[in-house]
């Protein structure tokens, strides 16, 4: 009994707990690695780097719906303005688009900063709904305003000058390479800062106020600023994705950015847990996987066109409710709680008398 308890105490305040507190610290560069590899080994890198800005953004997104129980329905709004500053500097205004990629999070984390003082007083469902409306009114403000385009849309200047004649077809495959990388590299960035604020004090008071606002206000946890706090994080996330989609696609315009893309969003955080740190990559992979496929097979001869956008809400709809009904919490907890629950299983098989 004496050596249980000994046992127990180490583990809990020893290296293990150590372990336990830094241990994405290896996932993530494991992932991080294959991440890596994996473009080295496709043909063709769309499908690929859709895959990496949704995580990126989701990643964002389940800091503030999951981690912190708010609701939105309107992050691409802050997706768009990290596209229209890459494309605002670079074509508008002649700055390098390098200056435009490290502006996109800082802008779209100020005008975060300055919607969600007002906004974050709302709760629930009329939270949601007015993230929704910041989306449309960027939609408007890219429409009508003439510096981003006035509906006709800004052309974004890549990264790196290409080259002239027969060599550009070349490079091509080059300058695509970079940008999968740099999106490699700003995911890892995004899920070591998201796991810094999860494990600090500061995300014990975000996971209070998904619990009960009341109950954290009582204990100290200032709810407004904490709210504004983790807005704007996956606001800065969302630009930063932005930022790379203006190179990626570089014409920007309010069509890039449709409200389907932030449902999608939403849909991505639940399918891979919003609780959970790999739940924004494990649900974009996921998600775009499932509509490439349903798109693909639409497109098979013999199937009619319309078809195409009624099996991509279909198989929305259908993963949703599946994952709703038997992981409610999504696929990366549903997974964390089985290994833990044979691990207990395990340990209860082995403490015998």
């Amino acid at each position: 009994m004496t050596y249980t308890v000994l046992n127990r105490t180490i583990r809990d305040r020893g290296f293990a707990a150590w372990w336990r507190r830094w241990s994405p610290a290896p996932q993530i560069a494991l992932v991080g690695l294959i991440a890596a590899v994996i473009p080295l080994l496709l043909t063709e890198q769309s499908l690929y780097m859709k895959i990496l800005l949704a995580a990126i953004v989701v990643t964002g997104l389940g800091l503030f719906m999951g981690y912190a129980g708010q609701a939105a329905l309107g992050q691409g709004a802050f997706v768009a303005t990290g596209a229209l500053t890459v494309a605002v500097f670079s074509a508008q205004w002649g700055l390098p688009s390098w200056l435009g990629l490290v502006a996109a999070p800082v802008i779209s984390g100020l005008c975060a900063a300055l919607i969600g003082w007002p906004l974050l007083r709302l709760r629930g469902h009329y939270l949601a709904f007015g993230t929704l409306a910041v989306l449309l009114l960027v939609q408007l403000a890219m429409q009508s305003i003439p510096l981003f385009g006035a509906g006709q849309g800004v052309v974004a200047e890549p990264l790196i000058d290409r080259p002239d004649g027969i060599r550009a077809r070349a490079w091509n495959p080059i300058l695509n390479l970079v940008y999968v990388y740099l999106a490699v590299a700003v995911l890892i960035i995004v899920l070591i800062m998201a796991h810094r604020v999860i494990a600090s004090r500061y995300g014990r008071g975000i996971r209070a106020l998904a619990g009960s606002e009341s109950a954290a206000a009582s204990s100290g946890v200032p709810i407004l600023g904490s709210k504004l706090k983790v807005f704007v994080i996956a606001a800065v996330f969302a630009g930063a994705a932005g930022g790379i989609t203006a190179l990626w696609y570089p014409y920007v315009n309010q069509e890039a950015f449709p409200i389907a893309d932030s449902f999608g969003y939403v849909i991505m955080a639940v399918v891979g847990g919003m609780t959970s740190l790999w739940g924004g990559v494990v649900g974009a992979a996921i998600i775009v996987l499932l509509l490439e496929l349903l798109n693909r097979i639409a497109t098979l001869p013999g199937v009619p066109e319309v078809l195409a956008h009624t099996m991509q809400y279909a198989g929305y709809g259908l993963v949703l409710v599946l994952v709703l009904l038997f992981m409610p919490k999504g696929l990366m907890p549903a997974l964390a709680a089985a290994t833990q629950r044979r691990r207990g299983r395990g340990s209860g098989h082995g403490s015998g008398p």
